[in-house]
């Protein structure tokens, strides 16, 4: 009888542990999630940041070419 509650016990310690084992895998996935999503707007950013003008006589004249 003793071995029967241990291998119950057993299986149920062992149940909670993949519960909770997913929950972690979850929570990391949805954190890797929000780093890319981080990373993209950042990135972004940095694209737009570049193509800006660097002064007025340049943005005059993307202006006047329509490079805009």
């Amino acid at each position: 009888m003793a071995a029967i509650a241990l291998a119950a016990l057993t299986i149920i310690l062992f149940l909670l542990n993949l519960r909770r084992v997913g929950e972690r895998t979850g929570r990391a996935a949805e954190r890797i999630n929000i780093l890319e999503r981080t990373n993209e707007i950042q990135r972004r950013m940095l694209d737009a940041a570049a193509r800006r003008p660097r002064d007025r006589n340049e943005l005059v004249d993307r202006l006047r070419d329509g490079g805009f």
